[in-house]
């Protein structure tokens, strides 16, 4: 799933970042409220993770102007607040479930699965590209129903692309979602895992299915063989 963390704690957002990018979802962390509002604004979130407490704009002032612009993303509140009033007062606003800190990981993963079950718009399942399948849920990429294996760092580049199929991810991006800005991975790093993937997915004597566009980033061909 592509999800939104907005969590001001350095230390704890950097965890949950890292937790969730291990479960293979794609995430985007800010550490305040304006910035959070703005990328859910324009940008497609499965889920939306928000600290209630957030500087120049609180998560609850965040949650409200989203829903009020028509925002459906599923919205999880993450909290000191643990007061029935709070509460309340989270889920009034428009968010779909509340958890309190400190919290087990694994209840974080289960409030975010049963968000996405509860949703009128299901999270798409499959992204299919000429022969290529993508399944979001069982991480797993197919051609001609033929399993492709790939590691968890080949197939996050591959969804990060094939969700933008229209449109060139440059590099700082990619980066970004998939080490994030502080990871002390080489620059050349996103090169050398685009070579490993087309290794793996590329067909003899046709254009590789990741295209290089030069200068920005890359994209995925809309139609492959």
């Amino acid at each position: 799933m592509n999800i939104l963390l907005a969590e001001d704690d350095k230390r704890l957002g950097k965890l949950m970042t890292h937790l969730l990018k291990n479960e293979f979802h794609l995430v985007n962390w800010v550490k305040n409220g304006k910035e959070a509002y703005e990328l859910a604004r324009f940008s497609e979130y499965d889920i939306i993770i928000l600290d209630w407490m957030l500087p120049g704009e609180t998560g609850l002032s965040v949650c409200k102007r989203l829903r009020d612009k028509g925002i459906h993303s599923g919205i999880l509140f993450v909290t000191a607040k643990d007061s029935n009033h709070d509460i309340i007062t989270g889920l009034d606003s428009g968010a779909d479930d509340y958890i309190v800190k400190p919290f087990e990981f694994n209840e974080l993963l289960a409030r975010i699965r049963a968000i996405s079950r509860r949703k009128e718009k299901p999270v798409e399942e499959l992204i299919t590209i000429g022969d290529f399948v993508l399944n979001l849920n069982t991480h797993e990429l197919f051609r001609q129903n033929h399993l492709i294996e790939l590691t968890k760092k080949e197939y996050q580049l591959l969804e990060l692309l094939m969700r933008n199929q229209n449109q060139v991810m440059t590099r700082e991006v990619l980066f970004e979602k998939l080490w994030g800005y502080d990871s002390e991975v080489s620059d050349n790093a996103l090169d050398a895992l685009v070579k490993l993937v087309r290794k793996k997915i590329d067909v003899p004597g046709f254009p590789s299915f990741i295209q290089n566009v030069r200068g920005i980033g890359y994209k995925v061909r809309n139609t492959y063989v």
